[in-house]
Formats: C-alpha cells, sequence, structure tokens
C-alpha cells in the first residue's frame, strides 16, 4: 500500500483550497484529516474518501470504487475519488466535502452498547 512521495504532495496540493487538511503514515498508506476527522486515505497511489449510504450513491453514479485492503470481498468504507476530480482543486474539494460529512456523521452515531 505504498505511497509516493510526488502523489502525496499533489494530493496535499490539491486539497489546499480546504484548508486545514493534516495527513499521517499508517499501515503502508497516508490518512488524511480536517479538524481530527479523518475523511481519507491514500494506498498505491490512489486517493479514498470516506463513504457512507447517505454519500455511497454519488460514488457508485460517478463509477468509484471501493477500499479492498487486501484484494479480498471486504470492501472499508473508503470510496476511490474520481479521476477528474484530481485534477480540479474546487471539484476535488466539493469531493473530499462529501467525505468530511461521512466522518462527521461517523463521529456522532451512537455508539452500540456491547451485548451481555
Amino acid at each position: 500500500m505504498a505511497v509516493s512521495p510526488e502523489f502525496l504532495d499533489y494530493i496535499l496540493e490539491q486539497l489546499q483550497p480546504l484548508g486545514g487538511v493534516t495527513h499521517r503514515r499508517m499501515f503502508g498508506g497516508v490518512g488524511l484529516s480536517r479538524h481530527e476527522l479523518f475523511f481519507a486515505l491514500i494506498a498505491q497511489d490512489t486517493l479514498y474518501l470516506k463513504v457512507d449510504d447517505a454519500n455511497r450513491p454519488d460514488f457508485e453514479a460517478a463509477g468509484c470504487e471501493p477500499f479492498k485492503p487486501f484484494g479480498g470481498d471486504k470492501a472499508m468504507s473508503y470510496w476511490t475519488t474520481p479521476l477528474d476530480a484530481l485534477e480540479d482543486p474546487e471539484v476535488l474539494a466539493a469531493w473530499a466535502g462529501k467525505g468530511l460529512e461521512a466522518a462527521a456523521r461517523a463521529r456522532t452515531k451512537p455508539k452500540r452498547k456491547p451485548s451481555r
């Protein structure tokens, strides 16, 4: 899940209009946060944004695909970013906003109590 320094720099530059985006290397990839909301990850020079039931239709309609870290059937709640968004900071900011909204919803979701 390596991330090239050039791709990371490019994505961070494209996300500058959002302001406050930080990154952290993890598990061979890179996690992206904004104001402590983990909203995206980069793996194998691909940007994935946080997806939930509310924004999944947008990602599906754009032809995006879920992140499957080990190549199996188990997908995580992060999906590829539309390729055209990677070339336009304003469009990318709009898509990243969808990821931020999903991250905020996940943060406020009530925790399930453990069953006894």
